[in-house]
C-alpha cells in the first residue's frame, strides 16, 4: 500500500524531480506523490517568510491543513554575490510578476551587465519542509554554487538554470540531464535529505 504525499506545487518539473529522488533514495517503497493539481483546490497561501525555510514550512502547513495529507513544499531561489544575496526568496517574481521564468532571467542579466567575470558569483539555496497532519514538522536545506553566465544555455530545467554555472562544472544547469542536475542541485540536495526523513516517518 502506498503512502500519499502532496508536494504543494502546479510545476510538472518539480513533482518530477522530487519523485525521481524519491524513488532513488527510498529504494522502491511506494510513495504516491501527488501536487496541488490533483487534490481540491485550495487558497495560496502568501510568501511572507524573510527565508526560504519560512516560505516552505508556510506552504507546507496550508498543504495539511486543507488536505489532511502529509505535505511537502520547498522555497528556492538564487543568492547573487555582487547582489548582497538578491533576489533571494524574491528569485520567482523577481521581474514583478510570479513564475514569468524569462522576464526575471533578462532583468537580471540586466542588471549585472556590467559585473565583470571574476566577480559573478551566485548559489542556488533550497529549504524544503515536510510536514505531518500530526503537526510534526522537518526541515532541512540544500546549497549549490557556481557562478553566472552572461547568456542563457540549454533549454532543460527552468527558472535560472540557463545562465547557472556549478563550481566544477562547465555546462549551464539547463545543459544538464534531470539525473546529472539531481545529483549536485540544491533542490536534489535538499529533497534527498528530506527523503531519508520521509523513508523514517512515512514508509
Amino acid at each position: 500500500m502506498s503512502t500519499r504525499l502532496l508536494l504543494a506545487t502546479r510545476n510538472g518539473k518539480k513533482l518530477a524531480e522530487l519523485q525521481r529522488i524519491l524513488d532513488a533514495a527510498l529504494g522502491g517503497h511506494a510513495v504516491e506523490l501527488v501536487g496541488l493539481a490533483d487534490v481540491p483546490d485550495y487558497p495560496q497561501v502568501p510568501e511572507t517568510g524573510l527565508t526560504f525555510g519560512e516560505n516552505a514550512l508556510l506552504k507546507a502547513r496550508e498543504g495539511v491543513k486543507h488536505t489532511g495529507l502529509p505535505t511537502v513544499a520547498d522555497d528556492s531561489g538564487l543568492a547573487v554575490d555582487a547582489m548582497n544575496g538578491m533576489p533571494g526568496v524574491f528569485s520567482a517574481r523577481w521581474a514583478g510578476r510570479h513564475g514569468d521564468d524569462r522576464a526575471n532571467l533578462e532583468l537580471l542579466l540586466a542588471q549585472l551587465a556590467d559585473v565583470p567575470d571574476e566577480h559573478r558569483g551566485a548559489a542556488f539555496v533550497c529549504a524544503a519542509a515536510l510536514v505531518l497532519p500530526g503537526g510534526k514538522e522537518h526541515l532541512v536545506d540544500g546549497r549549490q554554487t557556481g557562478r553566472l553566465l552572461r547568456s542563457p544555455r540549454g533549454d532543460r530545467g527552468f527558472g535560472y538554470d540557463p545562465i547557472f554555472v556549478a563550481d566544477g562544472e562547465v555546462r549551464s544547469n539547463a545543459e544538464l540531464t534531470g539525473e546529472e542536475k539531481d545529483a549536485i542541485s540544491h533542490r536534489g540536495k535538499a529533497f534527498r535529505a528530506l527523503a531519508q526523513v520521509i523513508a523514517r516517518t512515512l514508509v
